[in-house]
């Protein structure tokens, strides 16, 4: 982050020596911003996409020396600390942010954030594009790995759905280098800023991505466990994995394998293995110009046909469509 734009950021603004004043809450925002249907129908203040005036991203120091009451947004937000920490709650979930964490809010999550003190430095990115949301983010990521997907599942449930997702602080972290490239860019405001910042709002996703890690071990039964290690061999080793292998290595009867397997996934090891080599296939057909029939080799299918028939059903697209979208669109 360049010094200039740190400064000008840790003056107080005038709301900020307001509210330092009278240790109350000041809304800052014009009236014009607010959904007054859906802010009545949630019973929650509502910010709406007019914020943005025709811009497709919007940022701002969050003020301080005041709690900010519970509100929520049309569109996607995140808390970027930049300086010092806060605490938020989240959908009823209080959650701390210490320098450099990042706090993604899904649409309609409702949220509140405490007191900011001289030295804490929030940062709020905000996100016009509707089509960026915590799904997507999630289908991309999912898309990569039967095995991150039954993560993704096991957690969400059935009856709930991850509305937030916090990406802790760490010292050499991408994520963190391009949001300061970003806010850099949004007051500097120099020629093509506006380019730069579509570029890297696109990078950050990608970013985001990449680094989004889920843990949930430790709440997972021994037979689940046991299903997750499977679904690591078939991540890690898709082309000669075998439920037979398995069975070996784990010192289990192949059977009870397949059993444990189908109750905890949901489906046949048969199936999510064909389904694992299916995704590489796809990356590699939309990656590279391999032959396809080199391709169907490479990620341990022997059968043509079979391969044809299960990808078209996946992807709803014959191989070749993949490759030729995949390529018009690189261009």
């Amino acid at each position: 982050m360049l010094d200039t734009i740190l400064n000008s950021l840790m003056k107080p603004t005038k709301l900020e020596k307001e509210q330092l004043k009278s240790l109350e809450f000041h809304d800052d925002m014009p009236l014009d911003v607010y959904d007054t249907r859906l802010s009545q129908k949630e019973k929650t203040p509502i910010i709406s996409d007019v914020l943005f005036k025709n811009k497709s991203i919007y940022v701002s120091k969050h003020n301080r020396y005041a709690p900010y009451p519970t509100h929520s947004h049309t569109f996607l937000e995140m808390n970027y600390m930049l300086r010092g920490s806060c605490d938020e709650v989240v959908d009823s979930q209080r959650i701390h942010l210490e320098q450099g964490d990042v706090l993604l809010l899904d649409v309609g999550c409702k949220h509140s954030v405490g007191y900011l003190g001289t030295n804490d430095l929030l940062i709020n990115i905000l996100f016009r594009d509707k089509e960026i949301n915590l799904d997507l983010l999630n289908d991309l990521r999912s898309s990569k790995s039967v095995l991150y997907e039954f993560l993704l599942n096991r957690r969400i449930g059935d009856d709930s759905k991850i509305r937030y997702l916090l990406f802790g602080h760490d010292e050499e972290s991408e994520v963190q280098e391009t949001i300061d490239r970003i806010i850099e860019e949004y007051y500097l405001q120099r020629d093509f800023s506006d380019t730069i910042i579509s570029a890297y709002l696109s990078i950050l996703i990608a970013q985001l991505v990449r680094n989004y890690k889920i843990d949930i071990h430790k709440e997972l039964s021994k037979q689940q466990m046991l299903a997750v290690e499977m679904l690591k061999e078939i991540n890690d080793n898709y082309q000669d994995v075998s439920l037979e292998k398995l069975a070996a290595k784990y010192d289990y009867n192949r059977n009870y394998l397949s059993n444990l397997f189908k109750k905890e996934v949901g489906d046949t090891f048969s199936h999510i293995l064909t389904k694992q080599r299916l995704i590489n296939a796809n990356i590699l057909i939309k990656s590279t110009t391999l032959p396809i029939s080199k391709i169907i080799k490479e990620v341990g299918i022997n059968n043509r046909t079979f391969f044809y028939k299960k990808y078209i059903s996946y992807y709803k697209n014959a191989p070749g469509f993949s490759r030729k979208e995949a390529t018009k669109n690189t261009y």
